[in-house]
């Protein structure tokens, strides 16, 4: 079979880069097609996974969605050549579009109820959405419920072992209390009118933070000259290591909230998608596992990361919990493989069209 991937956000790299080296254990056939977003580009590089460019990211509305036409054209124009059996993307558009013209398969993986206006234009055109368990929204026929965040594509044990010779290079070691604060760009479609910190908010936090632990910053965008000398220097593909090091996430993210929940670091999450329509995994992460802390009101988000941080036994706690999720969930790339695997077998019974 011949699949191709188009990757979109550093996620997508961590999230199809199992499958894609399963997919190709198996005979398959991968090419991968990439956005330049952030270190996209750099992650493919780094796990030896070979893409061909195309688009990069527009800086307003308008940028977005011209560039989203522009891509949608390219990665047709590379579907045309290379014929794939499969489409995948991570909620993608540009997949589905170009599966549908040329008579194609095409699978997307969303786990985000709040991201309607892709939807609209994507579900129509896909043959398989795949989505967490507990997605708070009816798909119908082609939704395939997974029993797992799609943060266990990748941190999932059979995939993810910590490494701790990163501190190897670093001025800290393992055993040292630090924070990570993670601040995103907001410039995504599904942004328009939500937000995370302001600079106010982030030197508060940072100022407070600093008086227990080491606080280290990663940032989607260049940091304000007050911060700059907070923020974190290590390879990207090193990130989940100093992650599951670290005494604590705190910040606006989505993915790196769940990220340090299922790697056993405690999270707190602070912005305006928190609330009774929130996605479902950051609820079930909060009320069931209670691995994360979700809010909107700022100061009770430093309020709680401060305690936090003072508990010198938290590790060890978060330790206990994760187990407990993992007991409960799937590894996610490998329940994804075996379905391509066995895909046109459940189709022949008329299971899905």
């Amino acid at each position: 079979m011949k699949v191709l991937i188009d990757i979109g956000h550093p996620a997508h790299v961590h999230f199809y880069k199992n499958t894609i080296k399963e997919l190709e254990a198996k005979g398959h056939e991968v090419l991968v097609t990439a956005r330049d977003k952030d270190v996209a580009i750099n992650l493919l590089k780094a796990y030896n996974i070979n893409f061909i460019p195309v688009g990069k990211i527009g800086d307003s509305k308008l940028g977005l969605i011209g560039e989203w036409i522009s891509r949608d054209y390219e990665i047709f124009k590379i579907s045309r050549k290379f014929k794939p059996d499969l489409l995948m993307g991570m909620l993608n558009p540009c997949a589905a579009h170009s599966a549908k013209l040329l008579g194609k398969k095409c699978f997307v993986f969303n786990d985000s109820e709040v991201v309607n206006s892709t939807a609209l234009i994507t579900y129509p055109f896909a043959n398989i959405i795949f989505t967490p368990s507990n997605y708070g929204k009816d798909i119908g026929k082609k939704q395939v419920r997974i029993n797992g965040y799609k943060e266990l594509a990748y941190l999932h044990p059979n995939h993810y072992t910590p490494d701790h010779t990163i501190f190897d290079d670093l001025d800290i070691d393992r055993q040292d209390k630090y924070v990570v604060m993670r601040f995103v760009a907001w410039k995504a479609g599904h942004d328009i009118k939500r937000k995370g910190f302001d600079l106010a908010t982030k030197i508060k936090f940072v100022k407070e933070l600093e008086k227990h632990a080491k606080v280290f910053i990663s940032s989607e965008t260049e940091l304000e000259s007050e911060l700059e000398d907070y923020r974190i220097t290590i390879p990207s593909e090193n990130m989940h290591d100093f992650l599951y090091y670290a005494h604590m996430l705190v910040g606006d993210s989505q993915t790196m909230t769940t990220e340090a929940a299922v790697l056993g670091t405690p999270a707190v999450r602070c912005n305006s998608f928190v609330g009774e329509d929130d996605m479902a995994n950051f609820i079930e992460l909060e009320n069931k596992y209670g691995l994360i802390f979700n809010y909107t009101d700022s100061e009770k988000a430093l309020e709680k990361a401060v305690d936090i941080v003072k508990n010198d036994n938290i590790k060890a706690e978060w330790k206990v919990k994760r187990e407990g999720l993992l007991k409960d969930k799937v590894d996610v790339s490998a329940f994804m493989v075996d379905f391509i695997d066995n895909y046109q077998e459940i189709n022949s019974k008329g299971e899905y069209k």
